[in-house]
């Protein structure tokens, strides 16, 4: 049994449901969507226009903790999709899961910005990616990542972390 978990993390339009659906489904695992796990206030707010704040993603990040603790008690593997954009969300994750591995998705601000523009049916607007950005803390070398730029194929990057994913923990990239 695969009882790998990942955390697929970056600012939106990275690309973290592409690629954490393709890994598990390469790793034969489920894939969590993060975003689902969001309460209604805080799609509500972010579809206006409005950042979240600490206190606003604290009880969605004790969901997501609260799956991934589940997979690990079970020994079960696990993708999970989620921004964690500052270290102690990574921490709290973490702490859910001992040996999880981060895999970051980085890249371009003019990449990212023509990525949320042409997707459709997401409710996170572009006005939102600044304000990711400025939040952003990049993972540092002792958080257990992988990290990617985000202007490789979706495809590349699985293949990348399969050969990868046994190996001593590497720079964000």
């Amino acid at each position: 049994m695969n009882s790998d978990i990942f955390v697929v993390m970056g600012v939106s339009g990275c690309g973290k449901s592409t690629v954490g659906a393709q890994l598990a489904e390469a790793l034969k695992l489920p894939f969590l969507e993060g975003d689902v796990l969001h309460s209604e206030r805080n799609v509500a707010r972010m579809a206006a226009g409005v950042a979240l704040s600490d206190e606003d993603r604290e009880g969605w990040l004790q969901a997501l903790a609260e799956r991934l603790r589940q997979a690990h008690a079970a020994g079960q593997g696990l993708v999970l999709s989620c921004s964690a954009l500052k270290r102690a969300y990574r921490d709290m994750l973490r702490s859910a899961a001992p040996g999880l591995r981060f895999i970051y998705l980085h890249g371009d601000h003019a990449l990212l910005a023509a990525r949320m523009t042409a997707r459709t049916g997401h409710y996170m607007p572009l006005s939102l990616l600044d304000s990711q950005l400025a939040t952003l803390e990049p993972p540092g070398v002792d958080e257990n990542v992988l990290g990617f730029e985000v202007a490789e194929r979706p495809e590349d990057i699985v293949a990348a972390v399969l050969t990868r994913r046994h190996s001593s923990p590497s720079s964000a990239g």
